[in-house]
């Protein structure tokens, strides 16, 4: 289990850890999201979740700590065998802007493919302008429609493809 850390050019410090879809930390933060989507679309846009797809080995859930606060939440889960999907992404009002969404998409990719997914799809909605700019500049293109929202007009789908996982040997002191 990784605990990462990262403070660049001055940047508010964020602790990536992983925590299980039905903590109570994740829920408040999942509330905070579902509220957004409520002010953007005017409904809950909330896809049907098994937490138990965020569960190792197939899936997992990671949450950014700025200290002792959660700021930011995203997980992904198996699509199909070599493809993982990212979800609920969110990053906290009084949060935003400080590269917390970016560090936690790069998080959740290393550990996809840490576990063995060659490829991440995932889906955002047009009234989500900030997501999108994330994805496009994190190297994620248009994909074909897919899921629960392949047939909305306000969905967009994104694919990339991942690296190989850093299997090169830690340095013994």
């Amino acid at each position: 289990m990784r605990d990462t850390s990262r403070a660049d050019n001055g940047a508010v410090e964020v602790t990536i850890r992983p925590l299980r879809y039905s903590d109570p930390v994740v829920r408040a933060l999942e509330d905070e999201l579902q509220q957004e989507y409520i002010e953007r679309y005017g409904d809950e846009r909330e896809a049907p979740v098994d937490p138990d797809e965020f569960a190792p080995p197939h899936g997992q859930f990671l949450v950014g700590f700025v200290g002792n606060e959660p700021v930011a939440t995203g997980g992904f889960r198996r699509h199909d065998d070599l493809v993982a999907e990212i979800k609920r992404m969110y990053v906290s009002h009084d949060h935003r802007g400080g590269g917390h969404a970016k560090r936690l998409l790069a998080e959740l990719e290393a550990r996809a493919a840490d576990a063995g997914y060659k490829r991440i799809v995932l889906t955002a909605g047009v009234k989500q302008p900030e997501a999108i700019a994330l994805y496009t500049s994190s190297g994620y293109t248009p994909a074909s429609p897919y899921g629960q929202h392949n047939d909305e007009d306000i969905s967009r789908f994104f694919t990339k493809e991942l690296p190989p996982p850093d299997r090169s040997p830690v340095p013994q002191l």
